[in-house]
């Protein structure tokens, strides 16, 4: 029988990812043509209809954007203080895209945005350690004891353990220019971790996630990323969750 699984369906929607699919059809709150469906392996057919919490769902074409944040914006479609998001500098028709995890406020560099909730859960499922790429500076000489540290673990919250992987590209007394790799996506967590040291962290730049690049991107831009470059993507995903 061809068809889509019904948590596929939902999921490429861009309504959420297909875990959390599995989570709303099991909880009753989903229903194909009038009736509800619990059944996780359910098939859809191309002329069923399919309710969410009533709403219905349609599956969506996917779109990938890479996105070169700049500082003052925070990572959000709304925000109750009225700060300015990344979405006052997005065109409307990319209102419908979510960011793949975040960047605070103070923080620069690349967001990759999508539909794809399927895409979005891999990326940022703790399960998988995908890895994130950053140009960070400090105003202080880092030293080796701490770079060790760091590599080992640094407990930035009470049962949290934050790692990173850090070469050092500048230093002197004054600075020190690094670039950090993330396997991990805690809440801030590179500025936590030098906090832990007394240090402040004056600039940070994110520029890789996985295999997309900021490459090409000015600050305040965005490209489609190339379907090639998506396949690329998933086959690296592929690589690493099996690995």
């Amino acid at each position: 029988m061809s068809g889509t699984r019904l948590n596929k369906y939902i999921a490429s929607s861009g309504f959420c990812s297909r875990r959390k699919a599995d989570e709303l059809i099991e909880s009753g709150v989903v229903n194909v043509n009038g009736k509800i469906i619990k059944e996780l392996g359910y098939i859809v057919q191309e002329k069923d209809k399919v309710f969410v919490n009533q709403k219905l769902i349609r599956p969506a074409r996917h779109e990938y954007y890479k996105f070169y944040k700049p500082a003052g914006y925070i990572t959000t479609s709304d925000d109750e203080k009225g700060r300015k998001t990344i979405y006052d500098l997005l065109p409307e028709s990319m209102f419908a895209l979510k960011p793949v995890g975040r960047l605070d406020k103070d923080s620069t560099g690349l967001l990759i945005l999508t539909n794809d909730g399927d895409l979005i859960n891999e990326l940022t499922h703790p399960s998988v350690k995908v890895p994130k790429i950053y140009l960070v500076t400090i105003e202080a000489r880092i030293q080796k004891s701490q770079l060790e540290e760091m590599a080992s673990g640094i407990e930035i919250e009470p049962g949290k353990m934050a790692y990173a992987d850090i070469i050092v590209l500048e230093a002197d007394n004054k600075h020190t220019m690094m670039q950090i790799t993330l396997y991990q996506g805690l809440n801030r967590q590179i500025r936590k971790m030098f906090e832990h040291f007394g240090y402040e962290v004056k600039s940070l730049k994110r520029i890789q996630h996985a295999t997309i690049t900021l490459d090409g991107l000015r600050r305040g831009e965005f490209k489609p990323i190339k379907p090639q470059q998506i396949k690329e993507l998933r086959n690296f995903l592929n690589r690493i969750s099996n690995s």
